[in-house]
C-alpha cells in the first residue's frame, strides 16, 4: 500500500518485540563520578563500528561485574517507559523484530537507563544509578511498555535527569518515562541506536529551571545536551541525527537537470530571506552555490519527523501522498489538460461526477477518503471533489462585487487590505523604468462612483477609502512573467468604499503594464462597475486578474513566508540555545511541532522549480523570488503581532477605551474581531507565564540562554534583517511577553486564518483563480481577439481562469491543506506536562483554556447577528476560521497550536 511507503527514506522502523518475553534480571549499577554520568566512553559495553555488519552481543557476566562503590542502603524505584512504534510497525506491515535484536533481548536489555541526581556528592561529583529496561507488554497497537527497577541509594538526593542508551539496532520514539516516586520525564523524542551514535540521550524531569537556578548536578548535562543539537556547520546530515543548523534557500532549483530549472539563492543581500535548516547535501555541478536535490524527503532533525508516529491522516503524510501520487495520476488521465474549461457546467462536473481514475492504488482510498471514492466499475476509482462552501451556500456569490470585497475582511487573505491615507495614490518605483508614478484613479472617478454621498476629501477624512495594492510588488515582474507560457501579469490597485451599512463596495480597478522591452509605452486602464454589457464583462475579467494577484500573495506571502518560513528560524534557535528544561522552550514547544517537516516537504515538491506553486500560480518561476522581495521590503517582526499588523495597515488605531485597546477602521472586520480575542488570550497566558519565571527584570538580562536565543533569531535566522532598528529589545518582562506572544500567535491564529479556509473559498477556482492566463481583451487588441470577446465574453473569462491541470492540482492540494488530522493539537487543549507540573502555570493555563472555550460561543453569536453584514446574511459563508476547535477533515474552523500542515 502506498501509505506504508510515505517518507520511506527517513523511516527508521522500531524493531520492537510483539511477543517473546525477556529473560534475565534487571541490573543496577551505582556510580559517583563527574565523568561517568555523561561520558560517551565511560563504562560502555562494546559496540561494533558503523561499518561492521556483525552484531556484538555482550555476555551477562560483563554487566554483573560492574561495581563502583560499596553497597549502600537502597530503595527500589520502579520505572515504566512508554515507547511509540512507527505507523507502519503499528499497522503490522513490518516484521516486528529482527532475529539478532530478539537474541540480544534474551540476554540483555533493550535500553539502559541511568538516573542522575540533581545534587553532587560530598566530593563534587555527579551521582548516578543505572538499570536495564525490559519489554513488559504491548499496551495497544500504538504503545509498547518497558520496565526497569533502580536500586537508588537513600542519600542519592533529588532525581533530576535520566540518560538513555538504546541497545536496539533502530531508533525508538520515547513518549514518557515514569518513576513510581512521582517523577516524570516527558520525552516525546527519538532515541538513536547506540550503533549509530554511542552518546546517551539526556532527558530532564518536567520541572523547569532558568540557567541560574539549575541544580549543580544537572548543569554539565544542560550544557552537553544543547551542544549536541548545534552541529558545526559541516558534513551531510544523517536521518537519525538531531542537528539544528542554518542555511539559505539554495535547494529550490535543479541546475544540473536543466538550465531552465536553475533558481536564485534566497538568503543574502540580493534576495533577502529567512534561513532554513541545513541538510549538508552536495552542491550542484552547474552552480556551486546551489544544493543538490533528492527524490526522497529532505533531512529534518529526527525529532521533527512526525510522519512516522502520527495517524495516517497527519498532514505531512497526506500531502506527500497528494504530491507524489495523486497529481501525477491527474496529469495522466485528464484530456486537454493544458486547455481551459469550455463551460461553467464542466467545472461543476468536478464536484458532481468527478474524474475516473483507472487502476488507482487502493491505498489512496484510505489515505485520502475526501478525494477518492469507489466507482461502480470495480476497475476504477473516482477523484470527486467535495462542493466548496462558497458555492454550496450560494452558487453565484463568487461573481458579486460585495462578496469580492467581503472576502478581504472575512476570507482567507485578510492581511492585505489597507486604509487609504494619502491622495493621489503613488508608486515608489522608478518612473524612468516603470512609467508615471501617479495612479490614474482620479478624484473625478472616485466621486462619480461614490455617487454624491461625499467628496473625495470627506471620504479620506472619514476613513472611508480602502485599497488592495499589488502595484509595486508585481509591476517589476510583469514583462518577465509574460515571457512564460500561458500566463500574464499586471500591477494592480483596487479601490473600495466603506458604505453606511458597514460593507465595502468596489470603486475601481487599475491594471498597469510597464513599458515593454520592445519599446511599447506603459499601458494602464481603469475599470469600474457598470451595467453596460461590454464594460460589465471587462469588469468581471479585471476582478479575475486581481484575485489571481491576491491568490499569489496569499499563498506565497501571507501563508508561506509569514508563517511557515518565518517560523523555522525561531525553531532552530530555540533548539540550539534554550535547554529542554528552559521554561521558554517549554512555552513555545507546542507551537513548533510539525513545522519543519512540512517546510521540508514544501521545498521538495511545492515551492521548488516546476513544483505545484510554479506550475499553477500566475508568476510561475518567479513566485518565490517575489516573496523574497516582499520579505526584504515589508516583513517586520514587530508588526507580526496582530494589533501591530492592524495598526500598520491603518485598519486600527490605539484607543484605551475600546475593546482590546484598539478602534477598528471597519467595525465589522471578522478576522480582526475574532483574532484579537485569541491574541488577548495568548498574551494574558504569556504574561502570567513569564512573570512567574522572571519576577525581576534583571533575571531576563542575565539569562544567557535566553539572550543567545534572541540574538541568533535576529542576527542569523533572520540575519538579512539584523540591522533593522525595529527589532524589539529583550531587557524586561514586557519585552519578553511581547516577543513570545508574537511567536505563539503566528503559527496558531495567523496560520489558521490563512490556511484552513482555503478549500472552502479557493476550491471553486472562479472565486479565487490561482493564475490569469490571458491579458485583458482591451489591452492592445487585434480585431479578431476583440470580435471573439464581443461574441462570447464568457469563453474569454473561462480562458483567463487556470487550465484543467492547474485547477485540479490546486483543488487537490487545497483539500489536504485545509484538513485537520484526527489527532490535531488545538490551542487551549491538553496542557504540556511541564505546565501541569507547576501549580501556578496550571492555574494560568486553565484560565487561558477557559477563555478559548468561551470564544466558541462568542463566534457563533457573532455569525448569527444580522447587524454584522460581513459575517451574517443569506448565502454568506460564516466566519469560523478562528473558532479554536474542530473535528477531523475540511471544516473551515479550528486553531491548532502550530503550523501542522
Amino acid at each position: 500500500m502506498l501509505s506504508s511507503q510515505v517518507f520511506a527514506s527517513q523511516t527508521i522502523d522500531n524493531h520492537l518485540p510483539l511477543h517473546n518475553p525477556f529473560v534475565g534480571a534487571t541490573t543496577t549499577i551505582h556510580r559517583s563520578s563527574s565523568a561517568a554520568a555523561y561520558s560517551p566512553t565511560a563504562l560502555r559495553l562494546p559496540n561494533p563500528t558503523k561499518k561492521s555488519n556483525t552484531r556484538y552481543i555482550p555476555a551477562r557476566h560483563n554487566i554483573n561485574a560492574i561495581s563502583i562503590f560499596p553497597s549502600k542502603t537502597t530503595t527500589t524505584v520502579k520505572g515504566v517507559i512508554t515507547v511509540q512504534p512507527t505507523v507502519s510497525a503499528a499497522l503490522g506491515s513490518l516484521n516486528p523484530g529482527g532475529l539478532l535484536d530478539i537474541a540480544y533481548e534474551g540476554i540483555g536489555s533493550s535500553f539502559t537507563l541511568e538516573l542522575v541526581s540533581a545534587n553532587l556528592d560530598s566530593n563534587g561529583n555527579q551521582k548516578t544509578v543505572e538499570a536495564g529496561a525490559r519489554y513488559s507488554i504491548l499496551e495497544s497497537r500504538t504503545t509498547y511498555i518497558y520496565k526497569c527497577d533502580f536500586k537508588v541509594p537513600n542519600d542519592f538526593g533529588d532525581i533530576g535527569a535520566v540518560l538513555v542508551k538504546n541497545n536496539l539496532s533502530k531508533g525508538v520514539f520515547f513518549k514518557i518515562i515514569v518513576l513510581d516516586n512521582n517523577i516524570t520525564f516527558t520525552c516525546d523524542s527519538w532515541v538513536h541506536s547506540s550503533y549509530d551514535n554511542p552518546d546517551k540521550r539526556i532527558f530532564f524531569t518536567d520541572k523547569s529551571y532558568l540557567p541560574s537556578d539549575t541544580p549543580d548536578g544537572l548543569k554539565p548535562l544542560r550544557t552537553k545536551d544543547l551542544e549536541s543539537l548545534r552541529g558545526n556547520g559541516e558534513g551531510k546530515r544523517k536521518s537519525y541525527e538531531r542537528i539544528y543548523d542554518y542555511d539559505v534557500y539554495n535547494d529550490l532549483g535543479s541546475p544540473d537537470t536543466s538550465e531552465d530549472l536553475a533558481r536564485p539563492v534566497l538568503g543574502g543581500q540580493e534576495h533577502p530571506y529567512p534561513r532554513r535548516c541545513r541538510t549538508g547535501r552536495e552542491m550542484t555541478k552547474e552552480d556551486p552555490l546551489s544544493e543538490s536535490r533528492t527524490l526522497l524527503p529532505f533531512y529534518v532533525p529526527r525529532d521533527e519527523a512526525f510522519s512516522e508516529i502520527k495517524d495516517v491522516s497527519f498532514g505531512a503524510r497526506a500531502l506527500y501522498t497528494v504530491l507524489h501520487a495523486v497529481i501525477p495520476t491527474l496529469d495522466a488521465v485528464l484530456t486537454g489538460k493544458d486547455e481551459g474549461f469550455k463551460l461553467f457546467t464542466d467545472i461543476n462536473l468536478l464536484y458532481n461526477e468527478g474524474i475516473n481514475v483507472p487502476d488507482a492504488d487502493n491505498g489512496l482510498l484510505s489515505v485520502l477518503p475526501n478525494l477518492f471514492h469507489d466507482a461502480s466499475n470495480a476497475a476504477n476509482s473516482v477523484i470527486k471533489f467535495e462542493t466548496p462552501e462558497i458555492i454550496d451556500r450560494d452558487t453565484f456569490s463568487w461573481s458579486r462585487d460585495e462578496e469580492f470585497c467581503r472576502q478581504m475582511l472575512a476570507g482567507i487573505n485578510p492581511y492585505r487590505i489597507q486604509l487609504v491615507t494619502e491622495w493621489p495614490l503613488k508608486s515608489k518605483l522608478d518612473p524612468e523604468v516603470y512609467g508615471p508614478a501617479e495612479s490614474s484613479i482620479t478624484k473625478e472617478i472616485v466621486e462619480q462612483e461614490i455617487r454624491g454621498l461625499m467628496t473625495l476629501e470627506e471620504a479620506l477624512a472619514q476613513k472611508k477609502l480602502f485599497l488592495l495594492d499589488y502595484h509595486d510588488i508585481l509591476l517589476p515582474y510583469v514583462n518577465k512573467v509574460r515571457e512564460l507560457d500561458q500566463t500574464t501579469l499586471y500591477g494592480s490597485r483596487t479601490l473600495m468604499f466603506l458604505t453606511p451599512t458597514g460593507t465595502l463596495r468596489p470603486l475601481a480597478i487599475e491594471l498597469t503594464r510597464p513599458p515593454t522591452n520592445d519599446g511599447k509605452p506603459q499601458w494602464n486602464h481603469i475599470y469600474t462597475p457598470t451595467w453596460e454589457a461590454t464594460g460589465d464583462w471587462l469588469w468581471k475579467i479585471a476582478k479575475a486578474q486581481v484575485m489571481s494577484h491576491d491568490s499569489f500573495y496569499h499563498q506565497l506571502v501571507s501563508h508561506w513566508l509569514r508563517t511557515h518560513c518565518a517560523t523555522e528560524p525561531y525553531i532552530i534557535s530555540t533548539k540550539r540555545h534554550l535547554s529542554q528544561m528552559h521554561p521558554i522552550n517549554r512555552l513555545l514547544a507546542p507551537h513548533f511541532r510539525f513545522t519543519m517537516e512540512i517546510n521540508a516537504l514544501a521545498r521538495l515538491l511545492l515551492i521548488n522549480a516546476e513544483g505545484v506553486i510554479e506550475s499553477t500560480f500566475g508568476p510561475g518561476k518567479y513566485n518565490v523570488e517575489i516573496s523574497s522581495d516582499v520579505y526584504g521590503k515589508e516583513w517586520r517582526f514587530d508588526q507580526e503581532a496582530l494589533p501591530a499588523d492592524l495598526i500598520s495597515r491603518g485598519m486600527a488605531v490605539e484607543d484605551p477605551s475600546a475593546p482590546h485597546g484598539l478602534k477598528l477602521a471597519i467595525e465589522d472586520y471578522p478576522f480582526a474581531n475574532d483574532g484579537l480575542l485569541i491574541w488577548d488570550a495568548i498574551k494574558e497566558f504569556a504574561t502570567s507565564y513569564v512573570n512567574h519565571y522572571y519576577p525581576q527584570a534583571n533575571l531576563i538580562e542575565s539569562d544567557e540562554e535566553l539572550q543567545a536565543w534572541w540574538t541568533e533569531i535576529r542576527t542569523v535566522g533572520h540575519g538579512d534583517k539584523k540591522d533593522e532598528p525595529w527589532w524589539p529589545q529583550l531587557k524586561t518582562q514586557d519585552d519578553l511577553i511581547q516577543i513570545v506572544s508574537t511567536i505563539m500567535w503566528v503559527p496558531s491564529g495567523h496560520h489558521s486564518a490563512v490556511n484552513f479556509g482555503q478549500y472552502d473559498y479557493a476550491g471553486y477556482f472562479p472565486n479565487r483563480p490561482s493564475s490569469a492566463r490571458i491579458k485583458m481583451p482591451n489591452e492592445d487588441p487585434i480585431p479578431e481577439e476583440w470580435e471573439n470577446f464581443l461574441k462570447r465574453p464568457e469563453a474569454v473569462l473561462l480562458d483567463c481562469f487556470p487550465s484543467k491541470t492547474q485547477a485540479t492540482k490546486v483543488m487537490t492540494v487545497l483539500d489536504v491543506l485545509s484538513s485537520h488530522s484526527l489527532d490535531e493539537e488545538y490551542i487551549g487543549g491538553n496542557p504540556e506536562a511541564s505546565w501541569a507540573a507547576e501549580p501556578a502555570i496550571k492555574e494560568a493555563y486553565d484560565v487561558f483554556s477557559g477563555r478559548l472555550k468561551e470564544l466558541e460561543g462568542i463566534i457563533d453569536s457573532r455569525n448569527g447577528d444580522p447587524e454584522l453584514p460581513n459575517r451574517s446574511g443569506a448565502g454568506l459563508v460564516p466566519y469560523t476560521l478562528l473558532k479554536p476547535y474542530s473535528g477531523h477533515g475540511v471544516t473551515g474552523k479550528g486553531v491548532p497550536n502550530s503550523v501542522s500542515i
